[in-house]
């Protein structure tokens, strides 16, 4: 396969908009006719690189390798789960940070945000915090 720019404009002006993103519709498909609010331009290593637009709180996620998160317009906490606690890390437009491997956050949007991944396949979903899990 040859290497091929990927216009993020067209990219992101192509997508629709998730105005309230709960763990419970994050994973529905867009209403025939309508774009979806998530997108994957390109295969990446062990995973790929997804754009989304959206607003409200994911759910819990994690993945088998690092992943990279960058706000490309907007803003969103990140919840990180370290040593059994709850770590925020609040992102704006042009901030990036490093998921480590097999690290369960989630995103908070209360307002919209239209943000890239490097995301590793594949992705383990989780409705309950983590942290008040029985272990």
């Amino acid at each position: 396969m040859s290497p091929t720019a990927i216009d993020l404009t067209d990219s992101f002006a192509a997508l629709g908009f998730l105005q309230n993103r709960t763990a419970d519709n994050e994973h529905q498909a867009a209403d025939e006719g309508e774009p979806s609010w998530v997108d994957n331009l390109s295969s990446f290593g062990d995973g790929a690189v997804f754009i989304v637009h959206y607003a409200g709180q994911s759910a819990w996620e994690r993945h088998p390798g690092d992943e990279m998160v960058m706000v490309i317009d907007g803003a969103t906490t990140m919840t990180f789960v370290i040593e059994g606690e709850h770590r925020l890390v609040p992102m704006t437009a042009m901030q990036f940070v490093v998921v480590p491997a097999n690290t369960w956050h989630r995103f908070d949007t209360p307002d919209g945000v239209r943000a890239l991944s490097m995301t590793p396949q594949p992705t383990e979903h989780c409705l309950d915090d983590p942290v008040k899990q029985p272990k």
